[in-house]
């Protein structure tokens, strides 16, 4: 059977930590792996992107492969084909596929008869390879993952949830600072709370995601009153740990859940996370497709 990560509970925590240092030592080197030499990768893409598409194409061909880049109107999905059927298909032509969607039931559908590893680019409940790209940039940081305080404020959405499953694999403390009715349920060991404040102190990176995501525009205004007490801004920061940093998983906008001083500043790592999605990436195909 092919391994798949859909959420990140698929790994153990040895193996979360072999990964954040596999992908430190592909960004000191990343041509120096060839895993996926004379291989293709299928990259399906049913919601917009930016870093995942651009960062996934890149780290295939630096290890060698080839990525076959798939938009949802160019397949027959379009036309009423099942994710499955389109599974059983590319499996005979590709190593591996990614998918970028909406509902987790559609990669759940797409693994079901994929006789590859498949991969989540983006759900609506799970983002692992970006949790994944976090760690790399804490150890970057902190030179540990063992003991840190990570703290998420804001819409308890799919990367929040990615941050504690992964997170507390790795042995990261994360604590998630959300309003009532924006929280997640509790997974990965990870502490709930409405506090912002109380959530921040002796925090070693104080992490935020945009307040109003793709599907949410209808009740935009609500979304921003209900989550304007969680901006990461330089007040919110001096709670923290005197070397705390930033986090964000872009897009931002500034002014939001991100002031432009923050985002723009000297007490972030976010356009570090951004690369390190590669890296991490590279480490994960390596792990799926059977080669390190």
């Amino acid at each position: 059977m092919p391994r798949h990560l859909l959420t990140g509970e698929e790994l153990t925590g040895e193996e979360v930590i072999a990964l954040v240092d596999r992908a430190l030592e592909l960004k000191a080197a990343p041509l120096s792996s060839r895993a996926l030499d004379g291989k293709s990768v299928a990259l399906m893409f049913e919601r917009p992107s930016t870093r995942t598409r651009v960062s996934f194409e890149v780290g295939v061909v630096e290890l060698g492969g080839h990525p076959v880049v798939l938009g949802a109107d160019e397949l027959q999905i379009s036309r009423g084909e099942s994710l499955a059927d389109t599974g059983r298909v590319l499996a005979g032509h590709v190593s591996a596929v990614g998918l970028r969607t909406g509902a987790d039931e559609r990669l759940e559908e797409l693994a079901s008869e994929s006789s590859v590893p498949v991969f989540n680019m983006l759900t609506a409940g799970h983002h692992p390879c970006q949790a994944l790209a976090d760690l790399v940039t804490l150890k970057e940081t902190f030179g540990r993952l063992e003991g840190l305080k990570l703290v998420y404020v804001g819409d308890g959405n799919n990367v929040a949830r990615s941050l504690a499953v992964v997170g507390g694999l790795a042995g990261v403390d994360v604590v998630i600072a959300s309003p009532e009715g924006f929280a997640i349920d509790p997974v990965g060991g990870a502490t709930l709370t409405d506090d912002p404040i109380e959530a921040v102190a002796g925090a070693d990176a104080i992490y935020t995601d945009v307040w109003v995501s793709m599907g949410d525009e209808e009740t935009a205004a609500e979304r921003r009153a209900a989550l304007g007490p969680y901006r990461i801004d330089d007040a919110l920061l001096d709670l923290a740990q005197p070397e705390a940093v930033a986090l964000h998983c872009l897009p931002a906008h500034p002014g939001e859940e991100i002031t432009p001083e923050v985002l723009y500043g000297e007490r972030q790592r976010i356009w570090d996370q951004a690369e390190n999605r590669r890296h991490a990436q590279k480490a994960m195909l390596e792990l799926l497709c059977g080669a390190a």
